[in-house]
């Protein structure tokens, strides 16, 4: 099986819904990434202004043409607003493994159910459609809220890779491994995820 790079995959649940990122997107993303231009601090990419963030989808969407990233826009259901982006990157089906990340949400989005909700939907379609066996996570090792979101879902701490990426102001990061195997999915979508899954 294959990733299906050339099909749009729209995932929903009650509270949100995934849409495929277009550069058409970038009039309703704007607003959030001007409100909170320190959103991607921890991030390898330039991020704030809307030339970055144009670069930043059109780079997006030469990564989903390359099969090499795919990348979602967020929407709040119950708002009806736009409120970040997430993606699946590093994506082997060789090896049955994908990455969940280069997620950003507006701060006021923060502390919601929403990027729970949004990680429930990836991680299923992971395990339940695509049948893979591993979903990954990394994070900058000084993004100590990162580090909570992900843990908070069940992500399993698998150690620190020292001087890992070089972030776009030069800085070199170390990265925070974390996953979770398709063997604790149902036990995952039982307990932490049991509201999500309706």
């Amino acid at each position: 099986m294959h990733f299906p790079f050339s099909r749009d995959i729209s995932l929903q649940n009650k509270a949100v819904k995934l849409i495929p990122l277009c550069l058409e997107h970038s009039s309703v993303l704007f607003p959030i990434t001007e409100e909170n231009p320190d959103l991607l601090k921890y991030s390898p990419t330039p991020f704030g202004d809307a030339d970055k963030l144009k670069k930043l989808i059109e780079n997006n969407i030469a990564l989903r043409e390359q099969k090499k990233k795919y990348s979602f826009t967020i929407l709040d259901r119950e708002s009806n607003t736009y409120c970040g982006s997430t993606s699946y990157l590093n994506i082997s089906m060789m090896h049955k493994k994908i990455e969940i990340g280069s997620t950003w949400l507006g701060k006021k989005f923060h502390g919601t159910a929403i990027n729970k909700n949004c990680k429930f939907l990836l991680i299923q379609y992971a395990f339940e459609t695509l049948g893979l066996e591993r979903v990954e996570f990394k994070t900058d090792n000084r993004n100590v809220q990162s580090q909570k979101a992900i843990r908070k879902i069940g992500g399993v701490y698998e150690g620190t890779l020292r001087k890992h990426m070089i972030m776009s102001d030069g800085f070199v990061r170390d990265s925070m491994y974390y996953s979770i195997l398709k063997s604790e999915w149902e036990v995952l979508k039982a307990t932490i995820f049991k509201d999500a899954s309706k």
